[in-house]
């Protein structure tokens, strides 16, 4: 009897070409960090599994968590996420964290995609057959997959930190500079989760 190989991206690059979607989530926010999220399948996969999928921006909570766990249990689908901390971002800058970012979570995979999608202005290493969309997220399944994955990941870590944190209230804005949130910072100074680039001018 011979071995079947339990990773089903190395299983369908036999007879199928993978293609993947890649989108961030916390480009803007005061703290907390950028989630790079990637989701790599066939193309009958994302006609199968990602037909009615959306933007993570125009889901509601409860349909993203519908959708994270839909792709999480899904064998045909294969998802990455990496973080990028305050820290980085604050040390090396947005976009080139984002670069470097996006190459080590493509690396991930067990298996090079055959294409890319990628939204907005991102871009991947020059190696890889790669298509930017503008509003990606909102016009190609693939893309909003990674959208809602990221999504996902990042609001959980937020609601997690926020333990370690809760005179912030990262539960509630999660990160983003809302003006409870630019309230808190004022009574309570930041935190080492804020990105102190983002915070040099007074609110």
């Amino acid at each position: 009897m011979r071995n079947i190989p339990k990773n089903p991206l190395i299983t369908q690059t036999k007879v199928e070409k993978i293609i993947a979607g890649i989108d961030e989530v916390g480009r803007g926010p005061l703290a907390g960090p950028l989630v790079l999220g990637i989701v790599a399948c066939s193309k009958e996969s994302i006609r199968k599994n990602l037909t009615g999928i959306k933007d993570s921006k125009k889901t509601t909570p409860t349909k993203r968590i519908e959708w994270y766990k839909k792709i999480k249990n899904n064998p045909e689908i294969i998802f990455k996420t990496i973080s990028i901390t305050p820290k980085q971002i604050d040390k090396y800058g947005l976009s080139p964290s984002i670069k470097q970012g996006i190459a080590r979570l493509i690396e991930k995979l067990d298996k090079n995609p055959h294409h890319i999608f990628l939204d907005g202005s991102l871009f991947a290493p020059k190696k890889y057959k790669q298509t930017t969309v503008i509003k990606g997220d909102e016009k190609i399944p693939i893309i909003s997959a990674a959208s809602i994955i990221a999504k996902v990941k990042r609001d959980n870590h937020m609601i997690r930190i926020h333990k370690k944190f809760p005179n912030y209230r990262f539960d509630l804005h999660k990160g983003y500079g809302t003006k409870l949130h630019i309230k808190l910072i004022k009574k309570h100074g930041l935190s080492e989760i804020h990105r102190t680039t983002f915070l040099k001018k007074d609110r």
